[in-house]
């Protein structure tokens, strides 16, 4: 099921776009993202929601005078967050949900571009067999891995006076904390729903730059394109939480 229902669809798609542009990997997999942000968009809509409503509620008399009440009893007051969410309708867990959401999207994307980067007659043989009618293998095979100086089906790194710096990598960091602190909400002292997304915040950017040091560059020009569209979205909807990216700002 894993493989008919995520890797070969999306193996297709993004050797169809590599197709029609002229046999572009690199370019193909940064369409293959804005198609990706484009499906996901309702996702992103009510991830937005969550956070502005999760913004809103740290300047609420009510939620303020309710910390005040039960700073010395911490269930109660968990117990009224609880209350106050499920009233507002905030999901305080918003801003994580399409980081987790795009892992099947990674791991799929990885093994799309292994498989599609066919180097064995039966890894070749097999790749052939998972494509749809409408792709003439003869046209794709072999694939051209190279874009500007990276080779997409292995990691990165870029020789700076004979030091292997991995560059992608800590630019998917970069990009990825920039995206997420713009979208996590302020946490006031005794509120551990926005505490924890300010942690994920902090924990999940380097995670992302694990995998991008670690596996194919291929998925961290996957990442750093989607971290800059997100961030592209967020502004232009005037939904950044630009404050955020100030140390010590409140």
């Amino acid at each position: 099921m894993w493989d008919t229902y995520i890797i070969i669809p999306m193996t297709n798609v993004l050797l169809f776009i590599y197709d029609i542009i002229g046999h572009n990997f690199g370019i193909a997999i940064i369409l293959f993202t804005m198609l990706i942000r484009a499906v996901t968009w309702p996702l992103t809509a009510q991830q937005l929601k969550g956070t502005q409503g999760m913004q809103e509620l740290q300047k609420d008399k009510e939620w303020l005078g309710i910390q005040k009440k039960y700073k010395d009893d911490k269930e109660k007051l968990a117990q009224e967050q609880m209350r106050i969410y499920k009233e507002r309708g905030i999901n305080p867990f918003g801003s994580c949900l399409p980081t987790l959401i795009q892992f099947p999207i990674i791991i799929g994307l990885y093994q799309s571009i292994i498989r599609s980067l066919a180097s064995t007659p039966l890894s070749l043989l097999n790749f052939s067999r998972n494509l749809y009618p409408f792709l003439d293998v003869t046209e794709i095979v072999p694939l051209n891995s190279q874009f500007l100086w990276m080779d997409l089906g292995r990691p990165e790194s870029l020789d700076i006076f004979g030091f292997a710096f991995p560059t992608l990598a800590v630019i998917v960091v970069i990009t990825s904390y920039i995206q997420s602190k713009l979208m996590t909400p302020p946490a006031n002292p005794g509120d551990q729903s926005a505490a924890m997304g300010n942690m994920m915040s902090i924990y999940m950017p380097f995670l992302m730059g694990y995998f991008a040091m670690t596996f194919a560059s291929g998925l961290a020009l996957y990442f750093i394109t989607s971290n800059v569209l997100g961030v592209a979205q967020y502004a232009m909807m005037g939904r950044a939480n630009w404050s955020n990216l100030i140390p010590g700002k409140k």
